[in-house]
Order: C-alpha cells, then structure tokens, then sequence
C-alpha cells in the first residue's frame, strides 16, 4: 500500500497509537472473496429403516330393550265357571318411563282389579284353573359391553446406493 492511501485511512482514526492505525489497515487488506464448494457424498450405499407404532382402544357399550305394545290373558280349566257377562277384562292406558334408558313408553294394559271373576261349578269337587297375563312394557334388557384394542406396528425399510 502507498503511503498516500495510509495517510487516508489513518486520519479518521486520530489520537490512537500508530501501531494500532497499522493493524487495522493490515486486516482490511487480507479480505478476499470467498466462493461456495459443491458437497458430495462419502458413501456407495446406505439403509434407513423406520418404525411407527400406533395403539387404538374403543370401549363401546350396547344396550337392546324389547317391550311389548299389548297384554295377554288367558285362562283354562274344567270345573270353572264365569262369574259376569264377560269373559273379556276390561283395559286401562298405563303411561311409564323407564329408568335404565329414560324412554317414556304409553300402552294399554289389563284392569287387574277388575278381572273377571271364576268360580266352581261344583264346590268341593275336582277342578281345574290356570290363568296368566302377560302385560305392555319392557321384556327384555340385553347389554354388551366391550373393549376393541388395537396395536398397529409399520416398518419402512429404504436401502439405497449410488
């Protein structure tokens, strides 16, 4: 470097030492352009292997009611007889909610105050009775409840050369 251009640089930099003005014009003449180099791989042949594994649970419950809409009665029997007209009880509108599922449910059902009435037709001799009612409303409750768990296990294995 000349001195002229010395000169120039140093002048801003009044009042500090003269060796130090030197260092700094040193260090700003040693720049230069720095170029990018091209990266090439070290290696023929590689292998990447990759393990996902996932696990999925379900619990689910299943609940089934059946109900019957209408009622039965019957009777049968020897040595019975009817007391009344009819041999038909009357009906009464029963409405109900069921606990388990919260449905509210309306159907007709039998008057069991007012069934009709059977006696023997010979007291004190051999007979026969049987009746039965079968009425509206929930007959059956099924719940199945279960768990489904799944594990899923991939593996993806890349192999790759050059």
């Amino acid at each position: 470097m000349s001195t002229h251009v010395l000169g120039r640089l140093a002048a801003p930099i009044a009042g500090v030492t003269s060796t130090f003005k030197y260092a700094v014009i040193a260090a700003v003449a040693f720049v230069t352009p720095v170029g990018a180099v091209p990266v090439v791989p070290n290696f023929s042949s590689g292998q990447l292997t990759q393990t996902t594994t996932s696990r999925s649970v379900i619990s689910e419950s299943i609940v089934s009611e059946d109900y019957a809409t209408g009622w039965q009665y019957t009777v049968s029997g020897t040595g019975i007889s009817l007391d009344g007209a009819s041999i038909e009880p009357s009906a009464i509108i029963n409405t109900n909610t069921t606990a388990a599922s919260g449905i509210t449910t309306k159907w007709t059902g039998l008057d069991v105050q007012n069934k009709p009435n059977w006696t023997l037709t010979q007291p004190g001799g051999s007979f026969q009775f049987q009746s039965s009612y079968s009425g509206p409303g929930l007959q059956n409750r099924t719940t199945i409840t279960r768990t489904i768990e799944t594990d899923t296990t991939i593996e993806s294995v890349s192999v790759f050369s050059q």
